[in-house]
């Protein structure tokens, strides 16, 4: 366990080396931090958080560098975050607020964290199996083709171009729909498929074969990929930082340029913010960076991810400030559309 003398060097240390990326040395605490003891004293400290792995020395007579395992110590003891201006939280609204659909407002928003943060930026698109059933069309386009479109209450738009196996006339394609429209609005995505279970039963002989074909469309309108679609910005971002991976930059992007690797740094999301340093990533061309990530959605209801990654010497506190800020923003979108 750390003492607080201790952990304060250790801050002190994390702080001047994520400000300048310099390597730090106990003279420089001194002069740039009120620590209260001698410099002697403080490199007694330092020799002892090394022997404990939190710092490392990177190379002969050089100063000192946070390990993963100090970065941990300093994450895990902050006592909060940076506070974000009211200047820089009207910006982050206003920005948003001017999203004229779900597309924009994912591009707007994964564009200013990764300038707020000068991070590379995550943005899940919301779940549809966790979002709600707000509005369903059906229109006619021929008499064996229909146009289904659904709209979730997070913002989603599915729509599907069904082609029919017999006629429908302008009067059975307004009563599926009326039918249609009892059963689902309001429902979870997710819980479509027991509902219209007995559906098709429940329709005129002659147009069941084409009523199941729509129902069966307008379920896989609820279980496509695109709720598996992560927009990713600010990968330039990573140049600056080219000197504090052990490796050249081309694992690192080549990572973040899958998909399935993005979903994996954003985790099982909750509300909450999650941090994972360095070697606690799941992928092994990112054990180099940090990923900082939470969840957003509609009230309590979790429906997507949000994060950034970055060199382990980020600015914790007003990366965490934020990731969260977007993250609220994102949710009083979803609510107020």
């Amino acid at each position: 366990m750390l003492e607080d003398r201790r952990l304060a060097v250790l801050r002190a240390i994390v702080e001047d080396y994520v400000s300048t990326r310099e390597p730090v040395g106990s003279k420089s605490l001194v002069e740039r931090h009120a620590l209260g003891v001698s410099s002697a004293t403080i490199r007694n400290d330092m020799a002892v958080l090394e022997d404990e792995g939190y710092i490392a020395q990177p190379h002969t007579s050089a100063g000192r560098i946070p390990t993963d395992l100090g970065y941990r110590a300093f994450v895990d003891r902050l006592s909060g975050v940076k506070p974000m201006s009211g200047a820089e939280r009207r910006a982050i609204s206003n920005f948003l607020a001017g999203a004229v659909d779900l597309d924009d407002v994912m591009a707007r928003s994964v564009r200013l964290l990764a300038q707020i943060t000068r991070q590379v930026a995550l943005v899940q698109y919301p779940s549809l199996v966790q979002s709600t059933v707000l509005h369903l069309e059906m229109v006619r386009l021929s008499e064996t083709r229909i146009l289904l479109v659904l709209i979730a209450d997070t913002g989603r738009v599915e729509q599907r171009s069904v082609d029919l196996p017999s006629p429908m006339t302008d009067e059975d394609v307004a009563l599926v729909r009326s039918r249609l429209v009892t059963a689902v609005i309001g429902q979870k995505c997710a819980e479509l498929g027991p509902r219209l279970e007995s559906f098709v039963e429940t329709m005129d002989v002659a147009i069941r074969p084409s009523v199941t074909v729509i129902v069966a469309s307008l379920l896989d309108a609820t279980i496509d990929t695109v709720e598996q679609r992560v927009v990713l910005g600010g990968t330039a971002n990573l140049a600056r930082y080219r000197d504090s991976f052990a490796t050249n930059l081309e694992p690192v992007l080549e990572a973040l340029e899958e998909q399935v690797v993005l979903l994996r740094l954003l985790g099982e999301v909750s509300g909450d913010v999650t941090i994972r340093i360095g070697h606690e990533n799941p992928v092994e061309d990112l054990q180099g960076t940090s990923v900082i990530a939470t969840g957003y959605g509609r009230g309590d209801a979790v429906v997507a991810g949000v994060g950034v990654v970055g060199p382990t010497h980020m600015d914790y506190p007003g990366t965490i400030a934020a990731v969260s800020a977007v993250a609220q923003y994102l949710g009083r979108i979803l609510d107020e559309n």
